[in-house]
Formats: C-alpha cells, sequence, structure tokens
C-alpha cells in the first residue's frame, strides 16, 4: 500500500481507539455463544453484516476470533486495523463458494477455531448471505451464529454497504443468533440455504432494535 495511506491507516486506528473508548455495549441472546465457548476446540463461523464491521470488531477484540477479510484493497485497509487490535485475518472472498480462500476458512474451522465473515462482503448487494459461508460451515460440520448491531447514532458512508461509524458516546446493542447448523447433506444442497440465513439477520436486527428502545 501507499505511504500515505499506510500511514492514515494507522491514524486511523488511533482515532478509532479513541472514539471506541465512548462506546457502550449491549450484549442480547449470547448465551448460545457461550455454551458453545464451553466445548473447547468447537469451530463456529461468526456471521455479520459488512456494513456494521467497525463496532463489531471492536467489541470482540482479545477474543480470539479470526476474521476473514477480502483481497480488496479496502480489505486490506480493514485487515491492517483489524491486526492491528489483535485479531489473526484469513485473506480472500467466498462470496462464489470456492478457492483458496474457502479451502483455508474450512480448515481453520476444522481446527477449532471461531472465524467472522461478512456474507455479503466484499460488494455486496448489501444484507445477502452468500453461499460460501454456508459452504463452508457445512464443510467444516460447524454452526453459523449471527451478530447484528444497532448503533442509536451513527455516521454512514456512501458505500455500498453503508458502512457505519458510530458517533462518541454511541450505544451500541448487539445481539446474537443461537447456533444453527446449515442443512444439506453436500456444499451444494447447503448453498441453497441464503435468503433463510439472511432472514434469520433480518430478525436479529430487529430484536437488537427493539432491545435498544426498551432500554432507553
Amino acid at each position: 500500500m501507499p505511504l500515505r495511506v499506510r500511514l492514515g491507516v494507522a491514524a486511523g486506528t488511533v482515532v478509532l481507539r479513541l472514539l471506541a473508548l465512548t462506546w457502550r455495549f449491549r450484549e442480547v441472546g449470547r448465551e448460545g455463544w457461550h455454551a458453545l465457548r464451553a466445548t473447547p476446540g468447537t469451530g463456529v463461523v461468526v456471521a455479520c453484516w459488512h456494513g456494521q464491521l467497525l463496532p463489531l470488531v471492536w467489541h470482540h477484540r482479545g477474543e480470539g476470533v479470526a476474521v476473514l477479510i477480502s483481497e480488496h484493497r479496502d480489505g486490506e485497509i480493514i485487515a491492517r486495523v483489524a491486526r492491528a487490535l489483535g485479531y489473526d485475518t484469513v485473506r480472500g472472498s467466498t462470496s462464489r463458494g470456492g478457492g483458496r480462500a474457502l479451502l483455508e476458512l474450512v480448515g481453520v474451522l476444522r481446527r477449532g477455531r471461531e472465524i467472522a465473515v461478512t456474507p455479503d462482503g466484499p460488494r455486496g448487494p448489501r444484507h445477502t448471505f452468500a453461499p460460501g459461508a454456508l459452504i463452508a460451515a457445512q464443510r467444516a460440520g460447524v454452526p453459523i451464529i449471527g451478530v447484528v448491531a444497532h448503533v442509536d447514532r451513527s455516521w454512514r458512508l456512501r458505500s455500498w454497504d453503508r458502512f457505519e461509524i458510530p458517533k462518541p458516546f454511541a450505544r451500541i446493542t448487539v445481539a446474537y443468533g443461537d447456533p444453527t447448523p446449515v442443512p444439506g447433506a453436500t456444499p451444494r444442497e447447503a448453498a441453497e440455504h441464503g435468503a433463510a440465513f439472511a432472514a434469520l439477520m433480518d430478525a436479529l436486527g430487529a430484536r437488537a432494535e427493539s432491545a435498544a428502545r426498551a432500554a432507553r
């Protein structure tokens, strides 16, 4: 990356740390994930929307979760920020359900790691569940846990994912789904369930918003 971009990422990471220290988080429904963690060596795919990466990457820093990040130039910026926060990264895209990244992802999951993916990344469409994450979970024999954030006040970029940056002192409600196995005996069958998992994510978003309103 050009020097000016590297310097910008370094400065941006410092600004992120200062900004994020003012954020306040609330968790809803994380019991299923905690139960999985009680059994060491259990892999899981953690699915979150691309536009919500910033608050979720901050909230789960230091937890040992790896992150799948695209090899696109924007992905390199996100990867540098993630590594600065202590994450391991797997580079590539499973948006087409194949390739080196998918094979590496399956291997990481079979070794009992937790890995976060953005099923609508790296280029959208926004809030669609591409088949790669489903195929990886099916092949590795691990469940998927959806994670959705609701931010009470934020800036949104004019990007395809409406990338969200919580404002100072934002209250962020994070809703977690139950560990859900991917139906299907083959990768092709697993890939057919994208709409169902997108619906689960939409329901989580509604749950997070409801919980945020109830806490006001």
